[in-house]
């Protein structure tokens, strides 16, 4: 039997990466309030809110779902999305000159099998100036984007490089998700 996939995200990025991997699937997003637990870690927070979001989808006896959820760490201090341009100002402030870590949580569920894992990817930034950290926070890129930042826009230029899954920064760590979904039984080729 072949599942189909179902993507609980409406992540376009998310939806691009699949596409370009391949993957044929179904969208179903699920509403889950993205807010930390006190004094969970980063990477147990995507874990959690991965499986919250592919569970609230729930998959049917021919599925499998697909949850996902990423942040930007640094210092142990997680960067969500911003809420408007100032607080993208204020992250690329941070991020500047520095180097921080992307991690991103995956829940892959078929019938009664759950499988949650993540990934993570150093990324290393550019020291920016005021003049670019304004310009960038005032266009409308980094609105939507963990850490206040596209690394597949704009803001490649700011990207001196990449330690690990380039994929797991722009929102998903497909070859991680590929080979969960080759052990669920999926026929992906």
């Amino acid at each position: 039997m072949n599942y189909q996939l179902v993507m609980a995200s409406q992540s376009p990025r998310r939806r691009e990466i699949l596409r370009q991997a391949g993957l044929t699937f179904d969208v179903r997003t699920s509403g889950v309030p993205e807010v930390p637990i006190e004094g969970e870690t980063p990477a147990g927070y995507v874990r959690r809110l991965a499986r919250n979001k592919a569970e609230a989808v729930g998959p049917q006896p021919d599925e499998i779902v697909l949850g996902a959820d990423t942040v930007v760490v640094l210092d142990q201090h997680i960067l969500e999305k911003p809420h408007d341009s100032a607080d993208a100002a204020r992250m690329l402030t941070m991020l500047s000159g520095r180097g921080h870590c992307v991690i991103t949580g995956i829940c892959l569920i078929r019938d009664t099998t759950i499988i949650v894992d993540h990934a993570e990817t150093r990324v290393h930034f550019t020291q920016l100036t005021e003049r670019e950290i304004l310009r960038y926070s005032q266009s409308a890129e980094p609105l939507d984007k963990a850490g206040g930042y596209a690394i597949q826009g704009l803001a490649s230029k700011f990207i001196d490089r990449v330690e690990g899954c380039y994929f797991n920064v722009v929102g998903l760590p497909v070859a991680l998700v590929y080979q969960h979904l080759k052990s669920l039984g999926h026929e992906t080729s």
